[in-house]
């Protein structure tokens, strides 16, 4: 090669390492190479070729001869590059076979010498079956480059010429050269898309914390984001479950997501995945359809918490480069593989595999699993720390209405026939009552059984009246109004919503100014019933407000004002009103301390 010649082509390839670097993605590099490529060697045609997970490849990228067919969107059988060959491919970047029609030379060692190991030699002989596969192409000349990232083999740029073709020297190690900055452009931008994804998804399993913290119910603090963990995990759809309860996004039947969690078992596994239909029982897969990949992230596997990111099979027309089985025939030397006679177009319906997950969407995961499953791990370390409190606070609150029952029974023993005992037994018998029917309500929300609404049309005005009269009744000395300017009615549990506000006007009465009316409201607005309970007095401090509606508070704990509260009044109404659709709110009208109960209407 002359001087000039040298220069023009160091140009060239100075030029094609240049336009490598500056593109922005993996598919402008790989159409980027196989045209420079082409340029530099002249072959007629340049493919870049990626592997898939099963060892399959595609035709990705593609320059071409007008003259011929092109191979662009085919895919190759894993069986044409075996894996002795692949580890080849690994320790050789290059290989070179300028006449498919050479005649092989055998190379003979003394008798009694070990097999010579050709591994690294570049005149090594190709395999028989590879000739004869190139032969069938019609291709006379073959250049094959290793696009190694991250030191496995991504993908290969294959070249082939329909005559022979000697390729020198200096132009095959540009061209290597090219593979290698090919292969770092590339591990760059896929690191660097990872990344991206990886620093997204931590990004989000904080803000599931924060969901979490802040919500007492694990599915209800999930339901707002499954749409993004959905992305995250790059899923056609996904299914939450906890304590039999369980909330979807995507287009997956109820019945169906269902069979799915009992399909898990007790494996032990918290993060594991199915992606062929095969991977599934036998009498579930009739009922798969098309949701046949399925990742599981078991967060909470005592009380059945999973959280199921699913896939569809792929079902897809593959466009094989002729059938991909290869036959054994019976020649001189036994039997053999031969390699496909026609490359045409062949065509094939994959059916029953999803695509998996492949390793970074499988750190995303087990990233997710990690925060939730803390998550999870907290809240029921604070159940159970709260249900220990409850016991011991019930064998303390149930010890003074059990001794005065049994009081008033040895009265009643001694022959004493006063109203004073009767009224004093009923008392007690109530205080009792209402705090065993706190804890079974504090068991049925924290055990997702939730409380079992019983809806019916119900008129809210006449609702409110008589329990405005029952516990002026009860509490003398109190002063209740009633604001109810219209008459409203609203499909709702009535003895649940009586049980809401007889605890709001306990706590007026126990917290609100001695001797300052009480007001109880009503509006309708068409859509919605707002039933306010206002009492004068110093507003709640902001510290208590951010828990107000949690279960035991410490401020609700032997407070002087209210020494039968437990703390769990406040959070039973809060539940009560979510169960109708509903919420409860607090805010201060100074100089009145004002809670509103939201209710659908329901018509």
């Amino acid at each position: 090669m002359s001087s000039d010649a040298v220069a023009s082509f160091a140009l060239k390839a100075h030029a094609a390492i240049d336009r490598l670097k500056r593109q922005q993605s993996v598919d402008a590099l790989l159409n980027m190479v196989v045209q420079q490529v082409r340029q530099l060697t002249g072959f007629d045609r340049v493919m870049a070729y990626r592997f898939r997970h099963d060892d399959s490849g595609d035709v990705v990228a593609e320059a071409c001869d007008d003259t011929i067919a092109p191979y662009l969107g085919r895919r190759y059988p894993a069986s044409d590059i075996p894996a002795q060959a692949r580890r080849l491919y690994l320790m050789n970047s290059l290989r070179l076979i300028s006449d498919v029609g050479y005649l092989p030379v055998p190379v003979l060692g003394r008798d009694g010498d070990a097999p010579l190991d050709m591994s690294h030699g570049v005149l090594r002989s190709v395999s028989p079956i590879h000739v004869e596969y190139l032969q069938n192409m019609g291709v006379h000349a073959s250049m094959s480059i290793s696009i190694v990232v991250g030191g496995r083999l991504w993908g290969m740029l294959a070249c082939h010429h329909m005559a022979p073709r000697q390729v020198p020297y200096s132009i095959r190690m540009a061209t290597d050269v090219l593979a290698q900055v090919l292969a770092s452009s590339m591990q760059t931008l896929e690191a660097r898309g990872q990344a991206a994804g990886i620093e997204r998804a931590a990004e989000l399993g904080s803000r599931v914390l924060e969901a979490m913290s802040d919500e007492d119910q694990v599915l209800c603090a999930l339901a707002p984001l499954v749409q993004e963990l959905c992305t995250a995990l790059q899923a056609d759809a996904l299914v939450v479950a906890l304590h039999g309860e369980l909330i979807s996004h995507g287009d997956i039947d109820d019945a169906l997501a269902r069979a799915m969690l009992a399909s898990i078992g007790a494996s032990g596994e918290v993060l594991y995945q199915r992606t062929d239909v095969a991977d599934w029982p036998q009498a579930l897969r009739a009922q798969l359809g098309k949701w046949v990949g399925m990742l599981v992230l078991s967060f909470d596997p005592a009380s059945q918490g999973v959280l199921l990111a699913l896939r569809t099979e792929q079902v897809e027309a593959v466009r094989w480069a002729g059938r991909p089985e290869k036959t054994i025939v019976h020649g001189p030397l036994g039997p053999r593989l031969t390699p496909r006679g026609s490359f045409d177009e062949w065509r094939e319906t994959v059916r029953g595999r999803a695509e998996p997950w492949d390793a970074t969407s499988l750190t995303i995961a087990s990233g997710l699993l990690s925060k939730i499953s803390r998550a999870v791990a907290a809240r029921n370390a604070e159940v159970d720390r709260a249900r220990t409190e409850l016991m011991a606070m019930l064998g303390h609150d149930l010890r003074d209405p059990l001794q005065a029952i049994n009081m008033a029974g040895a009265m009643l023993e001694l022959g004493s026939k006063s109203e004073l005992i009767g009224r004093r037994i009923k008392s007690s018998s109530n205080r009792m009552q209402r705090l065993i029917g706190h804890v079974l309500d504090m068991s049925r929300i924290n055990g997702g059984i939730g409380l079992g609404m019983q809806l019916a049309m119900t008129d809210l005005n006449a609702m409110l009246s008589d329990l405005v009269e029952e516990l002026g009744a009860a509490h003398p000395g109190a002063r209740f109004e009633l604001d109810m300017p219209a008459s409203v009615s609203a499909m709702v549990d009535a003895d649940r919503l009586v049980q809401v506000l007889a605890n709001l006007l306990s706590n007026a009465r126990h917290h609100g100014d001695a001797g300052k009316s009480i007001t109880v409201g009503l509006r309708g607005d068409g859509a919605h019933a707002f039933i306010t309970v206002r009492n004068q007095g110093a507003p709640i401090a902001a510290a208590v407000v951010e828990k107000l509606f949690d279960p035991f508070k410490h401020t609700s704990l032997n407070n002087p004002r209210n020494r039968q509260g437990v703390g769990l009044g406040l959070y039973i109404a809060y539940q009560i009103a979510r169960g109708h659709g509903g919420a409860l709110a607090y805010h201060y009208e100074a100089p009145e301390i004002v809670f509103t109960l939201q209710l659908p209407l329901g018509h």
